[in-house]
């Protein structure tokens, strides 16, 4: 899906994240990149094959 050079990572990889956004909508609050992958706000992701990840953010030490 990915015309940009160097490709963008593939929606399943990894590094998925680090592809371009190709349309974002902050105020719903979620972006589509452009593997395909919709990268939601809380970190959350849904991905082309319908796979959904989980959201991932870090942990913070609470002091």
């Amino acid at each position: 899906m990915c015309l940009h050079t160097p490709a963008c990572p593939t929606a399943d990889k990894p590094d998925r994240e680090a592809a371009r956004v190709v349309s974002a909508h902050p105020e719903q609050g979620w972006s589509l990149l452009c593997n395909g992958a919709l990268l939601f706000d809380d970190t959350g992701e849904l991905l082309p094959d319908g796979r959904v990840i989980a959201p991932h953010r870090p942990l913070t030490a609470t002091a």
